[in-house]
């Protein structure tokens, strides 16, 4: 594999997006304090609709107006109630990040989910999920894209020494591209998305956004050679998921980055979080049966819990983070 440069310092650990709790200032303060060379936005779901993944994402679209209606979100005549609120709290974030963050000049993360599984969530004002409406799904990739844009701009403009990457979250992808994706009677499923569309859309939104993107998927057959394709700089997974050896061999020898979900969401039911040690040796034992040198792995791997820890206590979450940290902080020593 040729030298490259990778938008994260070596040996960098960070936090996929969730955390506990409703309050954004504490979360913040974790995150940076215990993730220092790339912090994140913190995601509360906690606070209710338009602080979850999918509303969050979902205020981020431009002249597509959004409601929350029988508990899901579907496309709206107008803005409204629940649009503001997902927007406001949005911003609350952000003038929470440029307070806290003020000065930083390194690289941050933040979140959106990725068009695919905003597909997979919307409803269409008729019903039925966006899913099944090809154009309306474009429509919604391009409202995505520009939405996004403009948000990494916000970021950048809060803090102008820091750099943004940004991850797109899709965890329906692997069922998008299956047809696995059930209609509201349970009955049947949508028709599968092309691998060649569902690349176009993903595509559609890293070219746009300009910064270095990543995709994130914490789910079983994650399509490797698809991300690769987009643009992408690289992918978060779960390494509990990962089954099949060497379509992530070939995807990281040609050049993908990896967010190495090594440390699970919420403790075991005996004992408290995993120390850096072992999460370090879990990264170690899939890097060495892939075969890459070990001077490669601090460079090309970010050390990362398996997923979100909005499930988790605020004990074991600032406990898995520094243990993420200090795991990564190992890989650049060794």
């Amino acid at each position: 594999m040729t030298d490259q440069a990778w938008p994260w310092p070596t040996g960098a650990a960070t936090g996929i997006g969730s955390l506990p709790g409703t309050d954004i200032g504490e979360a913040q303060r974790v995150v940076l304090g215990e993730l220092p060379e790339l912090p994140h936005l913190p995601e509360l779901p906690a606070r209710g609709p338009g602080a979850d993944m999918i509303g969050r994402s979902l205020g981020l679209l431009v002249e597509l107006p959004v409601e929350v209606y029988a508990g899901r979100w579907r496309v709206a005549p107008r803005p409204g109630r629940d649009l503001r609120r997902a927007r406001d709290l949005m911003e609350r974030d952000l003038d929470q990040l440029a307070e806290q963050a003020e000065g930083y000049a390194g690289p941050i993360k933040v979140q959106a989910a990725g068009p695919l599984t905003l597909a997979a969530s919307l409803e269409l004002p008729i019903g039925g999920r966006m899913l099944r409406d090809p154009g309306a799904v474009r429509d919604l990739t391009g409202s995505l894209a520009e939405g996004l844009r403009a948000h990494v701009a916000a970021v950048a403009r809060r803090l102008p020494q820091a750099s943004v990457l940004l991850q797109l979250d899709e965890p329906s992808l692997p069922t998008v591209l299956a047809g696995r994706v059930p209609t509201e009677s349970g009955l049947g499923a949508y028709r599968a998305v092309d691998p060649v569309d569902a690349a176009a859309l993903l595509r559609t939104v890293v070219e746009a956004v300009g910064v270095p993107t990543l995709v994130h998927c914490c789910a079983p057959d994650v399509p490797l050679e698809l991300i690769r394709s987009t643009g992408a700089v690289a992918v978060a997974l779960d390494l509990d998921l990962v089954t099949k050896l060497d379509p992530l061999g070939e995807a990281l020898d040609a050049g993908l980055g990896l967010l190495a979900g090594a440390a699970p969401t919420r403790p075991p039911s005996a004992g408290g979080a995993p120390t850096s040690a072992q999460i370090a040796d879990r990264v170690r034992q899939l890097w060495d049966r892939l075969g890459f040198p070990r001077r490669q792995l601090a460079e090309q791997v970010v050390v990362t819990p398996a997923c979100g820890l909005a499930g988790a206590t605020p004990e074991y979450t600032r406990a898995v983070l520094a243990a993420c940290r200090d795991a990564g902080r190992r890989f650049a020593e060794d």
